[in-house]
């Protein structure tokens, strides 16, 4: 399918299509009527992985890092690689959904069952509805699912007349800000606006490409066409290939790494030169270290975690790049030195990466936004002061809300008068155009360039220390 490039379209068509939605509400696809299949009463092929995908599901939804920290269990680790692969898109299928999946159920349920009666239900919902998996697979598992357990045998005719009915009758109409928790919700409303919140939840539904950035020498329009994508603002290539890595063409050779196209913005902002002395606080998983030491840079990779910065060594081997890699938290780490230029991604809240995390949106909670503001200044005073007169400080977050982005910059300006704004050149640095603020920071939005398949939401902000 043919799409525009980034600003085809007018911000008031834009405007006009995403208030449109927002009045009329989304509905998903109605899956095909599938008739019964002699199959149902076949051996239980599927189940396991629909059993893995929901303790996935149920994992994220515990907390940060769950759905990552459950790949590792029994259930889900002994699954043949295919199964593996089919649970874990399932599940974040149904967390991308899961507001429309539970207001489809809802109607149909008299009262609430069991969570794991939910879960068994939506499981199945996220094959029909977002995976379009026949009907008579999604049904078939779910009902055997629940004859398994004691605790939920005594729901399987509930499941099989629940999801027959919606087979049958279709899932009604859904809004897609039902798929973002209430309060996130209500920030985005009053921050960014009505529209603004309607193009973030439509956002939210949707599977993202995936995007390589590339080392400077390397032919971008040769590489989009191996990998069968294309060529985005500031040479990043985007593909809507999947499976491992490691079968694409120009992996073993080391010429690109993973990095949303919105991930690679902060190290253009800070215009690495080759000869010079960077520091890269909060390193890993290292797609921006990468970068800088493409451009010839001498760079310093700190990040406190060790097992985090492994992934930073494989990739600089792979590339064939260099930097010092130190397992350290960054404001304590003890080293005389100064630089020419400090990146800090600083840790955050990361909801801006919703569209390929979606357990983001469950495991934030409103606490945890000043709880790691306090962190980000602290940061942000510690990378000051490692910044040469003269030298340039990158500061940036992967996250979508203010106490995390503007309002860290302008409190730091008001204590570091040292420092001065240096005005982003979007176009320069391959983001979009709207994405520059009065100030001359960028706000990128996941619901910015929407026609090429979005990008991951980040404040950014350059400070240009006084010679």
């Amino acid at each position: 399918m043919s799409r525009e490039p980034a600003g085809g379209r007018s911000s008031a068509a834009r405007g006009r299509r995403i208030a449109d939605k927002a009045r009329a509400g989304t509905r998903p696809p109605k899956p095909r009527v599938q008739v019964a299949d002699p199959r149902d009463d076949g051996p239980d092929i599927g189940v396991e992985a629909r059993l893995a995908a929901g303790v996935l599901l149920n994992a994220a939804l515990e907390g940060r890092g769950g759905l990552d920290t459950a790949l590792s269990f029994r259930e889900v680790a002994d699954l043949p690689g295919p199964d593996r692969a089919f649970a874990r898109a399932v599940a974040m299928a149904a967390l991308r959904r899961l507001g429309e999946i539970d207001q489809i159920l809802d109607r149909k349920l008299q009262k609430a069952p069991p969570l794991a009666v939910r879960t068994i239900l939506r499981v199945a919902l996220a094959q029909t509805l977002v995976l379009e998996t026949p009907a008579f697979a999604a049904v078939s598992t779910a009902v055997k699912l629940a004859e398994r357990e004691t605790k939920t045998r005594p729901y399987k005719n509930l499941v099989n007349a629940v999801l027959r009915g919606i087979e049958r009758e279709g899932p009604g109409l859904t809004t897609a800000e039902s798929n973002l928790p209430e309060w996130l919700a209500a920030r985005w409303r009053a921050t960014y606006g009505e529209a603004t919140l309607t193009g973030l939840a439509l956002a939210a539904r949707e599977e993202p490409a995936t995007d390589l950035s590339l080392k400077p020498d390397v032919d971008a329009a040769a590489v989009a066409e191996a990998l069968d994508g294309e060529v985005m603002a500031g040479n990043t290539v985007r593909t809507g290939r999947r499976g491992d890595l490691a079968g694409w063409p120009g992996f073993d050779d080391g010429i690109w790494w993973v990095q949303d196209a919105a991930a690679a913005v902060p190290v253009r902002l800070l215009a690495p030169k080759a000869g010079e002395s960077i520091v890269d606080f909060c390193a890993a998983p290292g797609g921006k270290t990468l970068q800088i030491a493409a451009s010839g840079a001498s760079v310093v990779a700190l990040d406190r975690s060790a097992p985090r910065l492994r992934r930073l060594t494989e990739n600089l081997a792979r590339t064939g790049l260099s930097a010092e890699v130190v397992a350290v938290p960054a404001e304590d780490w003890d080293d005389p030195r100064s630089f020419d230029a400090v990146l800090l991604d600083a840790p955050c809240t990361a909801t801006g990466t919703f569209r390929r995390n979606p357990e983001v949106l469950r495991a934030t909670k409103p606490a945890d936004v000043a709880k790691l503001a306090d962190v980000q200044h602290r940061l942000l005073d510690a990378a000051a002061e490692r910044v040469k007169p003269g030298g340039r400080l990158v500061y940036c977050v992967c996250s979508l809300e203010r106490e995390e982005g503007e309002t860290q910059i302008i409190a730091f300006l008001r204590r570091n008068p040292a420092f001065r704004t240096a005005v982003a050149d979007p176009a320069a640095v391959g983001a979009p155009s709207e994405a520059l603020t009065p100030e001359g920071w960028l706000r990128i939005l996941p619901s910015m360039w929407a026609e090429k398949g979005g990008l991951d939401g980040f404040f950014i902000a350059r400070l240009d220390r006084i010679a």
